[in-house]
């Protein structure tokens, strides 16, 4: 359990005089509580009341993982035969009594479970949103959360280090994808934050395409983009690399991404906006002729879930504050020629920032 935040939460709801806080995505429950899980379609709620204890609702195959995690208030739990939702709202009224104002993660909540409990609690004002209370919370990472966003940075260089291996003309970009996530694996990391991606040849001007049976040519460029869940905070990095030399063209594209990316890490420190980091590296793209083909913001905060605040994008006035951690990832994708882009995820120093990830940027050539 993280009683930082819970007590962090607790102040906020006594500000908005909300009595109980349901906290219904599983990253965030996992935030709160210490107990980490992917409830499929079944129901993982946090209650988490202004005074009383809280309790975790879980899975009937998930209490005992539940109990035995770091959470130290109960579980209820239920099987797939019973009703959970007429389970939540006998606990509730029988631990709190009849509440007043509830907050709930509007940015996540479905509207089916929202019904259930506006026709249980029907007096009660469920105005309050936990969705951007969470978020603030979540912009400062301690030094604890940084730690283990650096473990998490280590096994990313793991997997380029694997994936860099397999690079070699013929190759499938599933097989490359395969060996990597295979191996890691066997190494202990069991789960990618993301779907892991690489993309060969022109298939990588595609953002977020799907790795498949397109294969390796030689000459051509393989982009890396992948991430590893580790002590619940995730990764992201993206590499891209050659197979052989690559032609005058496609280096200079990697050279304007490159220096697009240095830059703007360059640039982060305390006092710096959001927009303007966007800006730092779009310029330089822009300036070199290839602007519209940087088609997605800067970057995006990361913790315990792969996409949190903040938003590094044009328009976005927030002031980088020490503690921050988010991406730095500008890209060129030039539709059916060539696809590169280059990613740090940092933290936010008194003075700068450090990166998450080690692995060169430099065009490694294989």
């Amino acid at each position: 359990m993280n009683q930082e935040k819970v007590s962090e939460l607790r102040k906020w709801m006594a500000a908005n005089q909300v009595d109980l806080a349901y906290i219904s995505d599983p990253a965030h429950i996992g935030y709160f509580s210490g107990f980490e899980s992917n409830p499929m379609e079944r129901v993982l709620a946090l209650f988490i009341p202004l005074e009383k204890d809280p309790f975790l609702f879980a899975p009937g195959l998930e209490v005992e993982s539940a109990k035995a995690s770091s959470w130290p208030f109960d579980v209820v739990g239920y099987l797939d035969s019973e009703d959970p939702w007429k389970i939540i709202i006998a606990e509730i009224k029988k631990r709190y009594g009849d509440v007043k104002k509830v907050a709930l993660e509007k940015g996540q909540l479905v509207l089916d479970r929202y019904l259930i409990l506006v026709e249980a609690f029907g007096n009660a004002d469920f105005s309050a949103d936990l969705t951007p209370m969470i978020q603030q919370l979540q912009l400062y990472k301690t030094k604890e959360e940084c730690d283990k966003l650096v473990e998490a940075g280590r096994s990313a260089d793991l997997a380029f280090e694997i994936g860099f291996k397999m690079v070699k003309a013929g190759a499938t970009e599933e097989s490359i994808v395969a060996e990597i996530e295979y191996e890691l694996k066997k190494q202990g990391i069991k789960q990618m934050s993301f779907p892991t991606e690489v993309l060969a040849g022109a298939n990588a001007a595609n953002p977020h395409g799907s790795p498949g049976k397109n294969t390796v040519k030689q000459n051509e460029l393989v982009l890396f983009d992948l991430g590893t869940i580790v002590n619940g905070y995730c990764s992201d990095a993206t590499r891209t690399v050659a197979c052989g030399e690559p032609t005058d063209h496609i280096k200079k594209i990697y050279d304007l991404v490159l220096e697009a990316q240095l830059k703007a890490q360059a640039a982060v420190k305390p006092g710096i906006t959001a927009a303007q980091l966007d800006k730092i590296a779009r310029d330089v793209i822009e300036d070199a002729g290839y602007g519209e083909y940087f088609n997605h913001r800067l970057g995006h905060g990361i913790g315990t879930t792969i996409h949190e605040f903040p938003s590094i994008v044009g328009g976005n006035d927030m002031e980088i504050k020490e503690g921050m951690c988010f991406s730095l990832e500008p890209g060129i994708y030039l539709p059916d020629d060539v696809g590169v882009r280059i990613e740090d995820c940092v933290y936010v120093t008194k003075d700068g920032c450090i990166p998450f990830t080690q692995t060169s940027k430099e065009l490694i050539i294989l």
